[in-house]
């Protein structure tokens, strides 16, 4: 199969047609490049999981360009999503609520519950309109790689695997959507993004975390390894990352250090990817500095951003990128 990037118009009306005709689209957002089919198309929605190598109990996301078309996907809309949805859509937020029964149970992994999102990229929201019914997509990369932000690192991995891929430039977000769980009697996060708790709490008066081990996958990126390099990967805290520098080259390794700006300007004599200084950058920054350690470098070592905000979301992803994450299998 020739995989082919086109942008533009041209690009919406290619993709759309494939759509239509029953195949899949890789798409962007301002989180990470979709790989897209329409929701109600069963077949269309197996070749996803197909293209990705992906296990069917991890459920997809339905991505719309409408806040009208929500009522027709999801059995109810209680107060904590509509809150969610006024606050926060479109953006990088995914909304967990009871599916509608057209919904085909292999888009939810089986569960009773489906979540929505609503991109604010131009091109997204032009694709799926296009399209004319909701694309149903996880992120454009073979299961378990790093998520690619760019149609490049799409190419990178579905070369082959798919007929299209609509080019919408460098993702401003740079991760997947943060994911709200609104069917529990408190709404928990089930994924971290973009939109912090902070953020959530400040809508919604009350909003928790998700803990514990993961034996049904609520969400993409729960039950399983995720974002990971092919590549040795570790964390380190800021006063020991040259050490473990060090300590990999004495090993044999060819290490690269992935830090922040501040801590790269405070080291010397290393191979480094500087993520920015701002925590938009180092979230917009985090994947394609990891696809680029991965290119060049075979032990990467990882600053540890810290736990809060959009830094916490950052870690959630380079946790299970190195294998450390809580809810790793």
């Amino acid at each position: 199969m020739e995989t082919v990037i086109l942008k533009g118009e041209k690009a919406i009306l290619e993709g759309a047609r494939l759509i239509q005709s029953g195949d899949v689209v890789v798409f962007p957002t301002e989180t990470v490049y979709g790989l897209g089919a329409n929701a109600f198309d069963e077949e269309a929605v197996k070749k996803i999981y197909l293209a990705k190598g992906r296990p069917s109990d991890n459920p997809l996301i339905v991505h719309i360009s409408s806040k009208d078309q929500i009522n027709s996907l999801v059995e109810n809309i209680n107060p904590y999503a509509q809150k969610l949805i006024d606050a926060f859509m479109p953006g990088p937020i995914t909304i967990i609520m009871p599916k509608a029964k057209n919904i085909p149970s292999i888009v939810t992994g089986g569960l009773q519950t489906v979540g929505i999102r609503m991109p604010i990229h131009p091109v997204a929201n032009s694709f799926i309109k296009a399209c004319g019914c909701p694309i149903a997509a996880p992120s454009a990369n073979v299961s378990t790689h790093i998520s690619p932000t760019n149609a490049f690192d799409v190419y990178e991995d579905m070369q082959g695997r798919v007929k299209l891929i609509i080019d919408g430039g460098d993702c401003n977000v740079g991760i997947e959507s943060t994911i709200v769980d609104t069917t529990s009697s408190i709404p928990t996060i089930l994924r971290p993004g973009g939109v912090t708790a902070e953020m959530i709490l400040s809508v919604l008066g009350c909003v928790q975390s998700f803990t514990g081990e993961v034996k049904v996958a609520l969400a993409p990126g729960m039950k399983y390894r995720h974002y990971a390099p092919s590549s040795n990967m570790i964390i380190a805290q800021n006063n020991d990352i040259k050490t473990k520098y060090e300590e990999a080259k004495e090993k044999g390794y060819n290490p690269i250090i992935i830090a922040e700006q501040q801590l790269i300007d405070s080291l010397s004599n290393i191979k480094y990817i500087s993520v920015g200084s701002t925590d938009d950058e180092i979230m917009r920054n985090i994947f394609a500095s990891m696809r680029k350690a991965d290119r060049v470098s075979d032990y990467i070592i990882c600053q540890d951003f810290g736990n809060e905000g959009k830094r916490g979301s950052v870690m959630n992803r380079v946790k299970k990128a190195a294998g450390n994450g809580t809810n790793n299998n």
